[in-house]
């Protein structure tokens, strides 16, 4: 027994040695193996006070370098150009004067250091105003007055300071002057929106200006968000009588007989292969001979509104104006009769593409408030598909046309709008509005389309009576 002792004694000791040197070490180094971070990049396993001192270092240089990068960005969005002039001209002055005694020179240096004292001065303080921007209309169209009323209110128990806002209104820029405003009160101005054009106008955000006499500094904050100002496209209204398409709810005869439809046309005598379930019992009873029941084909009416977008067929701006206010409005009334109805547009191409996109953009006819939206923003291309082609793609892709519209400008010849209602099913009405301004309305009719030319918008509505009524 007592050999046995000393053996488990050393068996322990070693043991619990290696454990508390392997806890000191972990504790010490503070690192686990394959461990990287930026400490062990700096010092590795190293330990003590010069690599406390390394990391300490490290901390502060880094935190040093973010203020500065920081100080930089607010100083560099607070100096304009005119101001990094100034202040380097004033430094150089400075070193000038003094080395080479030019007592001028100085004198510049001095004045330069004055104006940069006055800058800074500007710069402290801050507005307490709260400035809001407030859209009573977010969709008008062409010619209609609209405007962004911007409101300026003062919360504290002192007048304010007289300040300018600028409010970007498009590609434009509105400065609104603010003046003194007393305790509690409030300032409110309307800011026009141009309306001559359609299109979508981007409206703010209204940003506070505060800058020195000189040009030096200018300090920008931003009060409201950007909002948008849709302009739709002139409209007429088209009384839905008008157009002559669809007159019950269960769509338009047409001149196609068919055994099985709802619309009945005559009776006539049994052939071989007809439907026995149209025999008309009470004809046969009287004649002796089997009759049976002869339908009119009839369909529910789809409109197409085809809109050219190329800018060959279109002689000027003026005129593609007018004809997309055509074909919004004729789309617009389908959509408001209930009628289905697809609108489309030539795809572009793009600039540097290897080969013509052959494809048609469908605008949303959902309501005419989106279809009116997409309208806003369609615009002349120089690489599209010609009419003829937006016809083709329609013909064949749409199912059940009884009616299309190619709303077309006036270097559009009447071959190339024969060819395009080619493009068209057989039974397919096909009518070419062409918009030429201040042109007198004309009125043509050939095989298989309906010409309609108009000079002003309200042609359009006379054009489609005489269509309903021919």
């Amino acid at each position: 027994m007592t050999d046995r002792r000393p053996v488990s004694t050393r068996s322990r000791r070693p043991s619990s040695t290696r454990s508390r040197r392997g806890t000191t070490a972990y504790e010490r180094t503070g690192t686990v193996a394959g461990l990287t971070n930026v400490r062990t990049r700096l010092v590795g396993d190293r330990d003590g006070v010069a690599a406390d001192a390394v990391v300490g270092l490290a901390r502060a240089w880094a935190t040093a370098w973010r203020l500065v990068k920081r100080g930089w960005a607010e100083v560099s969005s607070v100096v304009t150009g005119l101001g990094w002039t100034v202040a380097v001209l004033t430094l150089v002055a400075f070193v000038l004067g003094y080395r080479f005694g030019l007592r001028e020179v100085v004198v510049v240096g001095f004045a330069g250091a004055l104006l940069v004292v006055v800058a800074a001065i500007a710069l402290i303080g801050r507005s307490r105003l709260v400035i809001r921007m407030r859209l009573p209309q977010h969709r008008v169209a062409v010619g209609d007055a609209a405007g962004v009323v911007v409101t300026a209110e003062n919360p504290v128990r002192l007048p304010s300071v007289p300040t300018t806002v600028e409010v970007p209104v498009g590609a434009g820029l509105v400065d609104v002057a603010i003046p003194s405003i007393g305790p509690r009160g409030t300032f409110e101005r309307e800011v026009p929106v141009p309306t001559v054009r359609r299109g979508v106008l981007d409206v703010g955000p209204v940003t506070g200006v505060r800058a020195d006499p000189v040009g030096l500094v200018r300090r920008e904050i931003v009060w409201t968000a950007r909002e948008q100002v849709i302009v739709h496209p002139r409209t007429i209204a088209i009384p839905s009588t008008s157009t002559g398409l669809v007159r019950d709810l269960e769509g338009q005869a047409t001149t196609d007989l068919s055994p099985s439809d709802i619309a009945f046309h005559a009776i006539r005598e049994y052939m071989p292969g007809d439907d026995p379930r149209t025999i008309h019992w009470k004809s046969t009873a009287k004649s002796g001979a089997l009759m049976v029941r002869q339908f009119e084909d009839t369909r529910r009416s789809h409109l197409v509104v085809a809109l050219g977008i190329s800018r060959a067929e279109f002689a000027d701006d003026e005129e593609f104006e007018l004809a997309v206010s055509a074909a919004a409005s004729l789309g617009a009334r389908a959509i408001r009769d209930g009628r289905e109805v697809t609108v489309v547009v030539s795809e572009r191409t793009p600039e540097f593409a290897k080969r013509a996109v052959y494809a048609v953009h469908p605008l949303p006819t959902v309501t005419p408030t989106r279809l009116l939206d997409d309208f806003a923003s369609v615009g002349l291309a120089d690489a599209c598909l010609p009419i003829a082609e937006v016809a083709r793609i329609v013909g064949t892709d749409t199912a059940g046309i009884s009616v299309a519209f190619l709303v077309v400008g006036s270097t559009v010849e009447l071959p190339a709008l024969r060819l395009a209602a080619t493009r068209f099913p057989v039974g397919v009405e096909v009518v070419a509005v062409i918009c030429e301004p201040e042109a007198q309305p004309r009125f043509l009719r050939v095989a298989g389309l309906t010409v309609m030319t108009i000079g002003y918008l309200d042609d359009l509505r006379h054009a489609l009576h005489r269509s309903a009524a021919a």
